[in-house]
C-alpha cells in the first residue's frame, strides 16, 4: 500500500523482548565491532537507559552479538587514506564497481577514525583484487548531504547498486543515529553517486516513516529491481516498517514509496534481497523479532516483487530467541530460483544453525537445517559455537553452483571459546550438503598462526573471485589476522594462503 500515515518507532509496543536470549555474562555490554553498531533503541528495558541495559544488537549486512575482544578487529587493521586518481569510464559489470573500470570495489565503514560521525572507504579493485588507491567519503565531503557530526554512523550499512542507470555503481548508505529537528537517531539514508573517478556527491533519501526519535532509518538497506521495471530500487528499514522507494535520481525519489508492514508485533531488523521465484522481479527478505504472547523468535518475512510487492509467507528462524541473523540469498542447486541461507547463531544455547529455504515457482518451499550434527558437517554442537554467526555464498569451484561459508568463530579448538573455525558446504543438485564439506581453523595444515582465545576465526567470512579465475576464494576473518584461502576446481586450498585485510572483508558487499 502507499505510505500516508504515521507509524510507531521500534520500542513503541513497550519493553521487547524479554531478553531471554542474552545472558549478560556471555557478551560485553561494551561498543562492538565499528563495521555493525548496536541497536540500542531495540531492547531498551523499562526505567533504565540502553547504554547500561541494552543488549548488543548490531547489523550483518549485518547483525550480530560478539565478545568484547572481537571489537578489536576492525580498528586494529585500518590502513592510510590515499587518493583515488581518475580512471577511465567503462559499462559497469558490477554494482559495487563505482568507478566503471569492470573491476569489483570494496566499500568499507571506518567507524569514526577519520571523522566524527563515521565515513566510508572505497579501495578499488584491480584484476588482481584490491588496489590501494582508496577514497574517503564523510558527511563533509564535497556534495554529500548533511555534516558530520559524533555518532551519527554515517556509511554504517552500505548497499550497492546502479540507481540512475548510468553505468556506474552507486552506494546507498545508512546514517542511521543522524538526528533530525531535536529527535535523537531518527536516522537517514544517503546515495553516493559512482563516477570515473569513484563516488562523488550524494543525495538525500526522505524518511517515509515517523518522523521521531529512535526510528532508526536506514537501520538496513536491500536494493534490487522489485517492480520489474529495469530500474533499482532501494529498500529500507524505519522504526517497525521497512520502506520500498522507486525511481531514485541525483535530484530525489522520483518514484513510488510503498510500506511494508506486519499485522503482528514484529519489530525489523535486517534486509535481503534476491530473485527466490524465477520471475523479472526482485523479491525482498524481512527479517525481525516476533514478540508476541507464547511466540516470541526470530522470523524472515518473504515478499514477493512485483507492482505492487505482495507479502508471503512468515519462516520461523529460531523460536524463543531475538537472534539478529545474516542471510544471503543464492542459487544452491542450479535450478533457477535463488535460495534462503540464515544463520541463526543463538540457536539452542547459542549452538547455532543456519536454515536453507529452497526456492520454487511461489517463493520460498522446501526447509532443511544445518547444524555440525549433519552427516559429513565436521565438528559437533556445543553451546557458545555461535555457527551461522555469519554466511557467504558464492562458487568456488566452478561448477556453476553457489556454494556456502558458514562461520563458527565461538568454536572452541582447544580450551577456549571463541577460537573460531569455517565450515565450506557444497552446492549441488541436491542443495547444500555435508558431502565433500570442508572445515578451516587455525590448527588445519598449512593454516597460519596460533589456535587463541578470542581469536574469533571466521567473523566474518565472505566468498569473492577477487582474481577472477571463475572461482570464489574465502576469506575469514580474525583478530589475529585475517585470511585469504583461494578457490580451485576441488574447492577451498590452505596451498597459497595468504593474509587479507580485515577492512576490506568488511567491505565485500554482499
Amino acid at each position: 500500500m502507499e505510505l500516508i500515515e504515521p507509524h510507531l518507532p521500534l520500542g513503541a509496543f513497550g519493553p521487547i523482548p524479554d531478553l531471554r536470549s542474552y545472558p549478560p555474562a556471555t557478551f560485553s555490554p561494551v561498543r562492538l565491532s565499528p563495521d555493525h553498531q548496536p541497536l540500542l533503541s531495540l531492547w531498551s528495558l523499562r526505567n533504565q537507559s540502553a547504554q547500561e541495559r541494552s543488549p548488543r544488537i548490531i547489523r550483518r549486512h549485518f547483525m550480530r552479538i560478539r565478545p568484547a575482544a572481537c571489537a578489536a578487529l576492525l580498528v586494529a587493521s585500518l590502513a592510510p587514506i590515499l587518493t583515488a586518481p581518475p580512471a577511465s569510464a567503462a559499462a559497469a559489470r558490477y554494482a559495487d564497481d563505482f568507478n566503471g573500470d569492470g573491476y569489483r570495489d570494496y566499500a568499507s565503514y571506518t567507524y569514526e577514525q577519520y571523522s566524527k560521525g563515521g565515513g566510508v572507504r572505497i579501495t578499488f579493485g584491480t584484476a588482481s583484487g584490491p588496489g590501494t588507491q582508496t577514497q574517503l567519503i564523510t558527511q563533509d565531503s564535497p556534495g554529500v548531504p548533511g555534516a558530520d557530526e559524533t555518532e551519527d554512523q554515517f556509511g554504517d550499512v552500505r548497499v550497492p547498486a546502479d540507481f540512475n542507470a548510468d553505468g556506474y555503481g552507486d552506494l546507498a548508505v545508512s546514517v542511521s543515529r543522524e538526528d533530525v529537528g531535536g529527535r535523537t537517531d531518527e536516522g537517514g539514508v544517503v546515495i553516493l553517486w559512482g563516477s570515473a573517478t569513484g563516488l562523488s556527491g550524494g543525495t538525500a533519501i526522505p524518511n517515509a516513516g515517523a518522523k521521531v526519535s529512535n526510528a532508526r532509518f536506514g537501520r538496513d538497506l536491500a536494493a534490487g529491481d522489485f517492480n520489474g521495471d529495469g530500474k533499482k530500487d532501494l529498500a529500507a528499514i524505519s522504526g517497525s516498517k521497512a520502506y520500498v522507494y522507486r525511481s531514485i535520481t541525483r535530484t530525489g525519489v522520483a518514484g513510488s514509496v510503498t510500506s511494508h508492514d506486519k499485522t503482528t508485533r514484529f519489530a525489523p531488523t535486517s534486509l535481503v534481497s534476491g530473485n527466490m521465484n524465477g520471475d523479472s522481479k526482485t523479491d525482498l527478505v524481512i527479517i525481525g523479532i516476533t514478540d508476541e504472547p507464547d511466540n516470541f523468535g526470530t522470523d524472515a518475512w518473504f515478499i514477493k516483487g512485483g507492482s505492487p510487492l505482495s507479502a508471503g509467507k512468515t519462516l520461523r528462524l529460531v523460536t524463543n530467541y531475538g537472534d539478529p541473523s545474516e542471510a544471503v540469498i543464492a542459487d544452491f542447486n542450479k535450478d533457477g530460483y535463488g535460495d534462503l541461507a540464515a544463520g541463526s547463531q543463538m540457536y539452542n544455547n547459542y549452538q547455532g544453525r543456519v536454515s536453507i529455504w529452497y526456492g520454487s515457482s511461489t517463493g520460498p518451499a522446501t526447509a532443511v537445517r544445518i547444524t555440525q550434527a549433519t552427516t559429513n558437517v565436521a565438528g559437533t554442537p556445543e553451546s557458545d559455537d555461535l555457527f551461522g554467526s555469519s554466511v557467504s555464498a558464492a562458487d568456488i569451484n566452478g561448477d556453476g553452483y553457489k556454494d556456502l561459508a558458514i562461520g563458527v568463530y565461538g568454536e572452541k579448538i582447544s580450551q577456549e571459546t571463541t577460537e573460531g573455525g569455517v565450515h565450506v558446504l557444497r552446492g549441488s543438485a541436491s542443495g547444500i550438503t555435508g558431502t565433500n564439506s570442508q572445515w578451516l581453523a587455525r590448527n588445519t595444515a598449512e593454516v597460519p598462526g596460533d589456535v587463541a582465545w578470542n581469536d574469533c576465526f571466521g567473523e566474518p567470512v565472505r566468498l569473492r573471485d577477487t582474481n577472477r579465475d571463475g572461482k570464489a576464494d574465502l576469506y575469514v576473518g580474525a583478530i589475529n589476522g585475517s585470511l585469504r584461502f583461494p578457490g580451485t576446481s576441488s574447492g577451498v586450498t590452505t596451498t597459497g594462503v595468504t593474509d587479507a585485510d580485515t577492512e576490506l572483508i568488511w567491505g565485500m558487499l554482499q
